[in-house]
């Protein structure tokens, strides 16, 4: 998939396939190359979650702060 197509997606989408490439790769019956293949995807696909959650994360203390109410959150984390 071409960095454009990347860019077009949501996040819903991009995690769903960012999803569906790990569970190839847990499979293991994935040969060399297209493993590779596969990594190279999930890692654009990992930066493009973070960088779409990044920028949520931004507009969401830009709305707090007009709104005079900064509290900075985080985002824990399933284990």
């Amino acid at each position: 998939m071409s960095e454009e197509q990347n860019q077009e997606l949501s996040f819903e989408q991009a995690m769903k396939q960012l999803e569906e490439l790990v569970e190839k790769l847990e499979e293991g019956d994935v040969p060399l190359e297209q493993a590779i293949q596969y990594y190279q995807e999930g890692m654009k696909l990992s930066k493009l979650c973070s960088d779409k959650l990044g920028r949520v994360e931004e507009q969401m203390q830009q709305i707090v702060n007009e709104h005079g109410e900064y509290e900075p959150f985080s985002v824990e984390e399933d284990t």
